[in-house]
């Protein structure tokens, strides 16, 4: 009977060490997340206003690349 006791104690402590690891690691990889997220948004937004816009190719163009 005791040994049970202390087999599900031990178990149990185990058990919430693992959890609070795992919570961890989420935790920092939520804060992380929402730490670099936003400046890989503006980075983004940045590239992307300031790429030049694809023109469309003239009949001309096509055609010498067509050859």
């Amino acid at each position: 009977m005791i040994s049970t006791l202390l087999t599900l104690f031990i178990v149990g402590i185990v058990a919430l060490m693992v959890l609070s690891i795992v919570f961890a690691v989420l935790g920092l990889a939520v804060g992380l997340l929402f730490k670099v997220l936003p400046i890989l948004l503006i980075g983004y937004v940045v590239v992307r206003l300031l790429a030049p816009r694809q023109k469309k190719l003239s009949a001309e163009d096509r055609a010498w690349l067509e050859r």
